[in-house]
């Protein structure tokens, strides 16, 4: 099965562009409750008004809208807020806290500045009375005291400081251009969330996990930066939330359908692992808190006779296009084994297997790059094969589906760290600054920690298939 890489408009994507789009009863009634109680935005609000905001708690945060005098729905939030990934029990409650109404306060007598909490009153009062008479039931004053001054004061300032410490477990941005670039984002990353919570596939948690991170780092950058200095980095957030947002919609349209050819697939063949797949995904862009692929870059000893299953095979290759509608594939990433098809070049892609395989470790990503580092920059090439024909080869193998692999089409300077080794450095030319960036090792782990990121979710289901007949690694036919 090809999943060619599409990035139509989510069918939830108009979710968050009004307020309680699933239950518009309850916008109505927030709107009752603020012309009765809050101040309503109106053309005469300055930038010190203060008016009521009406929360729509969400399982990744919450949007914070204002109600327009006139009677509309808002189309923009006043502020997004997302809490942190892999949030705890305890953590989620900072939505509910954070989210609560404002408390009420009273003025102090006229002439005198300041005010306090209603709840601060209403404590200071319980506490009295309830002191009076515990002191009248013999309760020593010296303890009755303390509680009934410090009871008050604890309802004055407490909520202010759990405030401050709740806070650290959120990211929150207001402006009209921030907002509306975090409300799109938040459109897409809600599309995900609601199709992991009905279904137990992991490929539908993890993406919403992902997504949770981007929508993370996003907001981090819109709390420091403007949407102009941070623009190259929202884009790539962005880039990566409309292709997770893709992923969802073909598993979700497919999930019936790949199920009977899945079951069909074992039926005819029962050798053969169901569900060849060429799975389509573009560029992928770093995710902080990920970490897979460092040793992929380690080098092996020449010496070691070991030979390591579940390694993979990361190339870049001439651009072809699966569909008229597609995006262009670049760069493919096959299981190991796959060098030993017998429509593979031989013996040159058992050679280059043997390379691949020796002193690895389980789960490594292997460019073709890292080999030719190896092997002494590419000068020791013809004693091992011919890599043009075998990546010829394999790319043809996966266009015709006789195995499983993971086509990408990765960024001009992403490819461009792909295709060069551990060592070197790739310079771009940003012609609206009028100057070179670098990249170097740390930006080529990246890449390799984003496309190891798509690979554990389409690993996890079932293994790669490298192909059927596939030939004995050199190491059992010496």
């Amino acid at each position: 099965m090809t999943d060619t890489c599409r990035t139509p408009p989510p069918s939830g994507i108009t979710e968050h562009r009004h307020p309680f789009a699933a239950d518009p009863g309850r916008w109505e009634a927030e709107h009752a409750r603020a012309l009765r109680t809050g101040h309503v935005r109106d053309p005469t609000c300055t930038a010190e008004c203060e008016p009521v905001l009406v929360y729509e708690r969400t399982r990744w945060g919450w949007l914070a809208w204002t109600i327009p005098g006139d009677g509309s729905r808002p189309e923009l939030p006043h502020q997004i807020a997302v809490l942190t990934p892999s949030a705890t029990s305890m953590q989620r409650l900072v939505l509910r806290w954070l989210t609560r109404r404002p408390a009420r306060h009273l003025g102090l007598a006229p002439g005198i500045p300041g005010s306090l909490r209603f709840t601060a009153v209403a404590v200071a009062f319980s506490t009295l009375i309830v002191g009076l008479f515990a002191m009248a039931d013999g309760i020593a004053a010296d303890v009755a005291l303390p509680a009934i001054v410090l009871a008050p004061l604890l309802a004055e300032h407490l909520p202010g400081r759990v405030d401050v410490r709740a806070r650290e477990h959120v990211r929150s941005v207001e402006g009209a251009s921030a907002c509306r670039y975090l409300q799109r984002l938040a459109a897409l990353h809600t599309c995900r969330v609601q199709a992991a919570a009905g279904s137990d596939r992991y490929e539908l948690r993890r993406s919403a996990e992902i997504g949770q991170h981007l929508l993370w780092d996003a907001a981090d950058l819109l709390e420091t930066h403007d949407t102009r200095s941070a623009s190259c980095e929202l884009i790539a957030r962005e880039r990566l939330m409309l292709l997770l947002a893709d992923q969802v919609a073909q598993i979700l349209k497919h999930a019936p359908a790949q199920a009977g050819s899945d079951r069909a697939a074992q039926v005819s063949k029962p050798g053969r692992p169901p569900g060849a797949r060429s799975t389509t995904r573009p560029a992928p862009q770093h995710t902080p808190g990920t970490s897979l692929l460092e040793g992929a870059l380690v080098m092996p000893d020449p010496n070691a006779a070991t030979r390591t299953s579940g390694v993979y095979l990361l190339f870049a290759h001439e651009p072809y296009y699966p569909g008229p509608r597609s995006q262009e594939i670049n760069t493919t990433l096959v299981a190991a084994d796959t060098l030993l098809h017998p429509q593979v070049l031989q013996p040159d892609g058992t050679r280059i297997h043997a390379l691949l395989t020796r002193g690895r470790q389980p789960g490594e990503i292997i460019p073709l790059a890292t080999l030719t580092h190896e092997l002494n920059g590419g000068v020791d090439w013809p004693t091992v094969g011919d890599w043009e024909r075998v990546t010829v080869d394999l790319v043809h193998l996966v266009r015709t589906q006789m195995c499983d692999a993971l086509s990408l089409g990765l960024s001009e300077v992403a490819r461009a760290l792909i295709c060069t080794g551990p060592d070197s450095e790739v310079r771009a030319f940003d012609a609206a600054a009028g100057e070179f960036t670098v990249y170097g090792l740390d930006d080529r782990i990246k890449v390799l920690t984003e496309v190891g990121m798509f690979l554990t979710s389409l690993a996890a289901e079932q293994p790669f298939w490298p192909g059927d007949g596939l030939l004995p690694p050199l190491c059992q036919s010496a």
